[in-house]
């Protein structure tokens, strides 16, 4: 402070010695005029720099700040220091505020900040997509006036009584989005704040469905061979007098039905360990003519001579893969052909090349399949003709069986059917596991 209070004093007290030096040499008055015009010079120089400083202050850059010397120079230099951490605090906070957004819109969730009165202060990218929201217009609008839905602004009123139903996640389906499904959380914060998490939970709600159905397949599909051999095992209980053809057609009744949940068992176990993500590809060269020879012998035992089986062979490339999963889905699209094949028609099975790729294919002439059944028809028990697959012994398994196989080998199942015309099922393999002989 003292060292500021000298350097503002500085002119004066030169100019002060300067004019008693004038006074003893000539008068008081030129004295006084001295002093006077000495002390309107350093007015008009601290008037020029606070001019400089306002004029800079409209425009406050380091790289523009005035020069100047005495007290006026370590100001400007106090404020380029003071303007320089400003503006890297600046820089500090914008590019700690990127990494926040970066983060936030990487989060899985929708986030977006309420205020006591449910408007909107921030949200981040996927809470937009959620609720389809603006940013740039939405900001400060309350929320439920964007998103309308009844059972969404019951949630947002929630009474304080009834608060512990908060912890409770709110399931809906966006109005403009029916396709996707939201679980919805408010977590109060900051006194009168709340944040508005969103997550997608479509897939989850797709998966469990499928669970379900699974289940109800499963029951369904053991409760009727279960109930048939429950009621012949009945019956040869309750006829003393059971002669020998009526019992055997019972025995032979329920020794199918006990082949058919024995079929049902193996092709869950079989899916089972083909969806097990631990379970590794065991890979081997396989003769693939050789293979599918084998497979049509399989389907002229399971014909029974109703059906023409032809093999062409028109590629000898082998294929890299394991050789009991491929034969189980080959075996899998030829039964499927032969079941859905009425007798006397006719089945080609194909082993060519498309393109360079390795493809098998089973064609039939059989019933043929309608086009809005086609995108289902790996699912679990999805079956187009109940009755008949159920009369051939199908476990509706068989094509999920094949999907999964598929997957493993990194091939593509492509179906190509047209109702009354016969149907097309084709595994197209990748390059990469084509092997020539030697």
């Amino acid at each position: 402070m003292q060292d500021f209070w000298f350097k503002v004093s500085l002119p004066v007290i030169y100019g002060a010695i300067v004019a008693v030096v004038l006074w003893a040499l000539f008068s008081a008055v030129v004295a006084l005029l001295f002093m006077l015009a000495l002390l309107l010079a350093v007015m008009a120089y601290r008037a020029r720099q606070l001019y400089k400083l306002e004029r800079w202050l409209l425009d406050a850059r380091p790289e523009t700040i005035p020069e100047a010397d005495g007290i006026w120079d370590d100001v400007f230099s106090q404020l380029y220091k003071m303007v320089k951490q400003h503006n890297q605090t600046k820089q500090d906070l914008a590019a700690e505020l990127q990494h926040i957004e970066q983060a936030t819109a990487a989060l899985p969730e929708g986030v977006a900040i309420l205020n006591e009165l449910n408007r909107i202060e921030w949200c981040n990218p996927l809470a937009q997509q959620h609720f389809d929201l603006d940013a740039e217009h939405d900001i400060m609008q309350d929320i439920t006036y964007l998103v309308r839905q009844p059972e969404f602004v019951e949630y947002l009123h929630e009474s304080p009584v009834e608060e512990s139903r908060l912890n409770e996640p709110l399931v809906m389906r966006p109005a403009r989005h029916d396709d996707m499904v939201l679980s919805i959380k408010l977590i109060p914060y900051g006194g009168d704040k709340r944040l508005l998490i969103s997550r997608d939970i479509t897939q989850l709600e797709r998966i469990e469905s499928m669970r379900r159905d699974f289940v109800a397949n499963v029951s369904h599909e053991l409760r009727t061979p279960l109930t048939v051999v429950s009621g012949f095992i009945e019956n040869l209980q309750d006829m003393p007098d059971l002669n020998q053809d009526s019992a055997h057609r019972a025995l032979q009744l329920m020794a199918e039905q006990a082949r058919r949940m024995d079929n049902l068992v193996t092709d869950l176990l079989t899916l089972s360990r083909l969806e097990n993500e631990q379970s590794p590809l065991r890979e081997e060269t396989v003769d693939i003519v050789a293979l599918l020879t084998e497979v049509c012998q399989d389907g002229e035992s399971l014909s029974g001579g109703q059906h023409t089986l032809r093999l062409e062979a028109a590629s000898d490339a082998n294929l890299l893969g394991n050789s009991d999963e491929l034969r189980s889905a080959f075996v899998n699209l030829l039964s499927n052909a032969i079941r859905y094949t009425p007798g006397g028609g006719a089945i080609l099975l194909r082993w060519f090349e498309r393109g360079g790729q390795p493809v098998f294919s089973v064609q039939d002439s059989g019933i043929g399949i309608a086009a809005q059944h086609i995108p289902r028809l790996t699912e679990r028990f999805y079956r187009v003709d109940r009755s008949r697959s159920r009369e051939t012994g199908g476990t509706g398994l068989g094509l999920a069986i094949v999907k999964h196989i598929a997957m493993r080998h990194q091939a593509k199942l492509e179906v190509f059917s047209e109702e009354g015309k016969g149907s097309t099922f084709s595994l197209v393999f990748p390059i990469r596991r084509q092997v020539r002989p030697a």
